[in-house]
């Protein structure tokens, strides 16, 4: 049984655990340095205020919060962006990332949904499928997909999701039969 310890398993499942925490607090802190960048202040800037409160609902550090804020200020600023493409099934999604390079993070976005059956969009054509109520993008027309094109939606959008600038993708999709 040489290599077989218990310490050595938990090791692993521990190591896999982490990375997604790290994956996870990367995203929110990129999204409070992005808000931070007009008002550092939380008591003025509500969208850093809700940032900062999810932060802190996830267990994020305190010290980790407070860089965020202070990276703000420095000269290398996160970008926001929207990105618009078709999925499987003429799906529409829309795509938000916090950068530092536009012009990687569009190649990056784009091999990914060449990768996995999607397709770029240019800006307007998708986003008129969709509308933004209370800062979140809702879909104003679900469209039902199959059983084979909702699980290739699903393959797309947990690829773009591993990307670390990526924040969010909304879809207009509802599987169907």
């Amino acid at each position: 049984m040489a290599g077989h310890s218990h310490w050595a398993g938990i090791k692993h499942q521990k190591a896999v655990a982490d990375a997604k925490r790290a994956r996870v607090f990367s995203k929110l802190l990129k999204a409070i340095s992005a808000a931070a960048k007009t008002e550092p202040n939380p008591d003025f800037n509500p969208r850093l205020r809700s940032a900062i409160e999810k932060a802190r609902a996830t267990m994020v550090p305190a010290d980790n919060i407070e860089r965020a804020v202070k990276k703000a200020g420095e000269e290398k600023l996160m970008e926001e962006l929207l990105f618009e493409a078709y999925g499987p099934g003429g799906s529409a999604l829309l795509i938000e990332a916090l950068a530092d390079n536009r012009n990687r993070m569009v190649q990056e976005v784009k091999k990914i949904l060449n990768d996995h059956h999607g397709k770029w969009a240019e800006t307007g054509s998708v986003q008129w499928a969709f509308e933004k109520a209370a800062g979140e993008w809702q879909a104003k027309f679900p469209q039902e997909l199959g059983a084979e094109d909702a699980r290739r939606l699903g393959e797309l959008v947990d690829a773009l999701e591993d990307n670390d600038d990526v924040v969010r993708v909304v879809t207009n999709a509802v599987s169907g039969i």
